[in-house]
Order: C-alpha cells, then structure tokens, then sequence
C-alpha cells in the first residue's frame, strides 16, 4: 500500500512522459491530460484514506534507512495538500480542452501542466531539505515555461520579473540549506527535528530560520517580497494562472508551515511574532492592491497576496486551533480563488475583455455563471455559511484566545475590504449594463458559456459550498493535521524509523 505514497509523482511523470511520446497528436494529448489528471485525483484521495486510517506513511527509496535516503512522507497536512492538487489539476485539465488555443497545445502545453503537478506533489511529500528544493526548481522550471508559452510581449516581462525573484529565492533556499547542514549534518527534515535543538550555536540557528523565511516568503509571495505576483500572473492564459492561483504560492505556504512547526521552533516567541507580523502587512498591502484595480485578473491576482497573510496568521499565532484554521483556510482560498479566475476566463470569453468598465450586464444571459462566480466570490470576503466565514471565524477565535488583537482587527478590516472588491466585479461585470460602445460583442454566438468551460467552475464552486456546509468533518481533520504539526514526535518516529 505504500506505493501510494509515491503515485502522486509517479501518475503526473507517467502522463507527460506519454504525452511527449505523442508529441504530434494532440487529442490523444487531450485524452492523457485528463485521465492522467482523474487518476492523480483517485491516488491522492485514496493516499489521505489510507493515512487517515493507518497514520503517517513513510518511504525510504533504494531501502535506505533515514537521514541517509531519500525520504517520502505522507502526514495529514500533506495527504490533503496532494487531493488539493488532485482536484485543482482536473478542473484545469478539462478547463483547458476549451479554453486554449491550438497553438499552445501544440508547443507542450499538456505535458508542462503534468510536470508542473509532479513538481507540487513531490514538494508535498518530501521529507528532506534538499529534495524539497530539487521539487522546487521543478515546479520553476515547468511553470517558467508555462507563463511564456505563447511568447506574447506581456508574458514575457511578467516572466523576466517571475523568474528573477524566484531564482533569487533559490538562491537564498540553497545558501541556507547548506549553513543548515554545516550546522547539523543533516537535511532530513525529522533529523533536523532531533539535531537543532541541540545545536551549540543557536543564534546561528535563528539567522539560518530568517533566511528560510526570506526564500519561502518569496515562493509564498508575502509582505514586502510579493510584488512579482501582480505583475506576472495576468500575463498568461486563464488556465495557467488558475493552476499558480490555486498552488504554486501554496507550496510555500506549506513549506512555511512545515519548517516552522517541526524544525524551527526553538525561537518561536521571535519568529512566529515576525511572521505575524508580516501576515497582517500581506493582508493590508494586498488588499489595498485589490481595491484600486480595474483588470479582473490584477484584482483577484492582488487578492493572492491578501489571503496568503490569513494562512501565515495561522502560522504566526502557533496554536491547535490556529494551525487548524490555517490549513482548512489554505484548502478553501486556494478552491475559491481558482474558480473566480476560472469565471474570469469565461467573462474574457464572452465579452472579449477583462477591463471590468469595459464588461457589463452579464447577469440576464449568463445566470448559471453569475451564480457561479457569486459563490465563491462570497466564500473568499468570509460571507456565512460558505467555507471562507468558518476560516476566518476559526482565525479570529484563535487570536482572541492569544490575545492578538491587532491581528483580529486586521483580519476582520481586510475581509470588509475583500467584500468590497467582490462587490465591485459583481457590480461591474454582472450587473451593471453592458456599456454602449461594447454592446456589438453580446451579438456574438458565444453569448452563452459553453458546458465545457462551466463544468470545472461548477465542481470548484460547489466544493466552497460543500466545504462551508459540511465545515466540521472537514475542520475536524484539519483539527488532526494541527495536532500532528504541534506534537512532531509521531512525524519523527515514522521517518527515523520507517526505513529500518
């Protein structure tokens, strides 16, 4: 059973691998994309069945015992990260059969989207420093080539900016990775666990944190190292930034999390009071961001950055029930995030813009996506009984517990704020009439979105809802993965173990 463990890397390797091999057929290309897409969907689900009922799983590749192999771990909080992914990558997978254009599908599209889902899984389930690092040039390498797909001037500055940071990021990743194991001798991640709070130096192991921080910060796109986000993320084609919505700033979120509840703990009152911090300014900064922009894409890409700070509040207040709200609200906004610019690209499709003055009057002939677009528009500003109320509610009793006002306050402000800007779309692109000059594209025969494209926005739309309606099994497993980040030792046994 424990090849389910790696499933999710082997499925989405498997796929491109086929799909380069029928470089020149594209439908077949289309038909691999989504079974191979369904079938890391039914891995990962089964993968968190399986470590839901029989508790952390461990691989060790080649029967090397850790720290000296190469380490695969599956917990909770990573078991549902990888079903995140398997859910994100279908709905793009079949969002993408009706959206791209037959150019880009041409150049590699397909296999691209497949390695960039191997390079998230693989940053998911790893169990070591540097091999997290080694998913991480993954994810840049397919992602880089995927935002300059289609060579469109646009794409490529935003590409130049993307590319710039995020090889700085891991440079500074690499750099504190090896001051790490100068430090310890070690870079699997249990180890590290056992070794550092031992560490002659820690000072040192404090400044080595920081420096986690500054890579991680980067990839997760936090306060004041976001700006890249904004300027890159509208550039490509919907699909491609709905995959980046949904996960790559998620993988640093994640590694966020994992490295400051296993390894970095020793000075958690300096470092997790910084990240609290540096949660509130990402919350602030993005959302002012949001609400001065007139493109649909900029806004909502703007709104990444403005949520990321509710997971790292999470992070920052270092409690059960905060690292439980942190997880369940990184589920639910990367969910409500991709649908919103999934009804983005439909919006493109049928008036032929994303300038919000130039849209309008939407609501009569395209109810079903208005709907559709409500939801999780709703979900994201925190609105009851959606997904997005019971996290930020789960959020703000946790930092009332802690006695972290000014974060309540912050949090509770940037979600009025947020209220405001999906206001403002609803406003512009559905309700208002369509503006005068622009009536001419309603004559259009694509006045009405095809099932194609509405189908992944429904199931993502209808998974907030779900998640909002059915909120306690749902908070109760996030309630484990928070328990399982706060008391490492289960993690560490598995990995130190697991092998021999």
């Amino acid at each position: 059973m424990k090849l389910l463990l790696v499933l999710p890397i082997l499925i989405p390797l498997a796929t491109a691998v086929l799909m380069l091999l029928a470089w020149r057929r594209v439908r077949l290309q289309r038909a691999l994309n989504v079974a191979g897409a369904t079938a890391l969907l039914l891995a990962s689900v089964a993968l968190l069945a399986f470590v839901r009922r029989d508790g952390i799983q461990v691989v060790q590749l080649g029967n090397w015992p850790a720290p000296f192999g190469i380490t695969f771990v599956a917990d909770l909080l990573s078991a549902m990260l990888v079903v995140l992914a398997g859910v994100l990558g279908l709905a793009v997978a079949v969002y993408s059969l009706f959206s791209l254009d037959v150019r880009r599908e041409a150049f590699g599209y397909y296999p691209l989207l497949h390695l960039l889902l191997m390079g998230v899984c693989g940053a998911f389930l790893t169990g070591d420093l540097f091999n997290l690092y080694v998913w991480f040039e993954v994810m840049l390498i397919a992602s880089f080539v995927l935002l300059t797909l289609g060579g469109t001037r646009a794409q490529l500055e935003g590409a130049v900016k993307y590319v710039t940071l995020n090889l700085v990021s891991s440079a500074i990743f690499l750099a504190a990775t090896g001051l790490l194991y100068g430090i310890s001798g070690t870079l699997n991640m249990a180890d590290l666990a056992r070794q550092l709070p031992q560490a002659a130096q820690p000072g040192l192991t404090t400044t080595i944190a920081l420096l986690f921080l500054i890579a991680f910060g980067i990839k997760a796109a936090v306060f004041p190292l976001f700006f890249w986000l904004p300027a890159s993320y509208h550039t490509p084609p919907i699909a491609i930034t709905t995959i980046f919505s949904g996960l790559l700033t998620k993988v640093g979120v994640y590694a966020m999390i994992r490295v400051f509840t296993l390894i970095f703990v020793q000075d958690a009152g300096f470092t997790h009071t910084l990240i609290l911090v540096i949660a509130g300014l990402t919350m602030v900064t993005g959302v002012l961001g949001a609400a001065a922009q007139m493109d649909f894409r900029r806004l909502l890409s703007f709104h990444i950055v403005s949520q990321i700070g509710y997971a790292l509040m999470g992070l920052g207040l270092f409690s059960r029930l905060a690292l439980a709200a942190a997880i369940f609200f990184t589920l639910h906004v990367s969910i409500a995030k991709a649908a919103l610019f999934l009804a983005s690209g439909v919006v493109h499709r049928l008036q032929g813009s994303y300038n919000l003055k130039k849209l309008g009057g939407l609501f009569q002939p395209a109810p079903v996506l208005s709907v559709l677009f409500l939801l999780p528009a709703l979900s994201l500003a925190g609105l009851p009984p959606l997904s997005g109320f019971w996290a930020k509610f789960a959020l703000v009793r946790a930092g009332l517990e802690s006695s972290q006002y000014t974060i309540v306050a912050v949090a509770l402000g940037v979600s009025v704020l947020t209220l405001f800007s999906m206001t403002k779309i609803w406003a512009e692109v559905f309700w208002k009439p369509q503006p005068a000059s622009d009536a001419v594209v309603a004559e259009i025969p694509a006045a009405k979105p095809s099932l194609g494209l509405l189908l992944p926005l429904a199931l993502l739309a209808s998974f907030s809802v779900v998640m909002g309606l059915l909120a306690e099994p749902f908070f109760a497993l996030a309630s484990q993965a928070a328990e399982q980040l706060l008391n490492p030792t289960g993690y560490i046994n598995a990995v130190m173990q697991g092998g021999r």
